[in-house]
């Protein structure tokens, strides 16, 4: 079953993705050369913990910190640490707080100093596809026409949508139903309902989709060494359509 947030439930949500918003904006002017990815993971939690939050990944399954950090090949769930970021780097941070028992999940990609033109253009078609996705998050839309909008716009820019890892519904808990692949049938899968909250979150490639998991048995990386982008925003089904939450 898809949960259905009601009204009241919305409105908790809203104010957890508004300060996992605010939070975000706070790192990303932080990020630069130089800064390690451990030291984004310290304020990140520093700021969850002002705002009277809690860190949603750490301790969740194991995971060691407040945010996952993936630099360059790597796609999701990199684990902050002492290397330090440097001029030309991607870095993808994920982050996701537990605000009153509502939860909220984003990404963000950011490029350090000058990088490659086809690095920058992996980026905007990973932000792009997140919008094409969140497009489709109408009622009655069928779910994975969101997968499609999203795979459709990846393959045609010649990037490849990885398939290890998904999307998912968000509200109550950090993950739950239904898991949101960033490929798919268009007009299939389970109608899209008022109420729903999804977290959907393109994982985009320069290379093949293939990935592989780091000795940590966290990090994933793409399985060629090419680069890799992640955005994601939570967002809510409404009779207006797709509200972002986490903006």
């Amino acid at each position: 079953m898809i949960p259905i947030k009601s009204e009241r439930d919305l409105q908790g949500l809203r104010v957890s993705g508004k300060l996992l918003a605010k939070i975000m904006r706070s790192l990303q002017l932080f990020i630069r050369p130089g800064v390690s990815t451990g030291q984004i993971n310290v304020l990140a939690e520093e700021l969850i913990l002002k705002e009277k939050a809690l860190p949603a990944f750490k301790g969740y399954n194991g995971f060691p910190a407040a945010i996952c950090t993936s630099v360059n090949e790597e796609i999701v769930h990199g684990i902050p640490g002492d290397r330090a970021l440097e001029d030309g780097d991607i870095i993808g941070v994920d982050l996701g707080i537990n605000y009153g028992g509502y939860f909220a999940d984003a990404a963000f990609t950011l490029a350090l100093g000058k990088i490659k033109p086809e690095v920058q253009r992996l980026i905007e078609v990973t932000r792009q596809a997140l919008e094409e996705g969140i497009r489709e998050a109408r009622p009655e839309n069928k779910l994975y026409t969101i997968s499609h909008n999203i795979q459709s716009h990846v393959e045609k820019n010649g990037f490849s949508v990885v398939r290890q890892f998904v999307g998912h519904g968000i509200g109550f808990k950090l993950h739950e139903e239904p898991e949101i692949p960033n490929f798919g049938e268009s007009n299939s899968g389970p109608a899209i309902k008022t109420g729903m909250v999804f977290a959907i979150e393109p994982m985009v490639n320069m290379g093949t989709w293939e990935s592989r998991i780091l000795d940590n048995g966290w990090t994933a990386v793409t399985k060629d060494g090419f680069p890799s982008a992640h955005f994601e925003h939570t967002v809510a089904v409404t009779g207006q359509g797709p509200e972002i939450l986490t903006l």
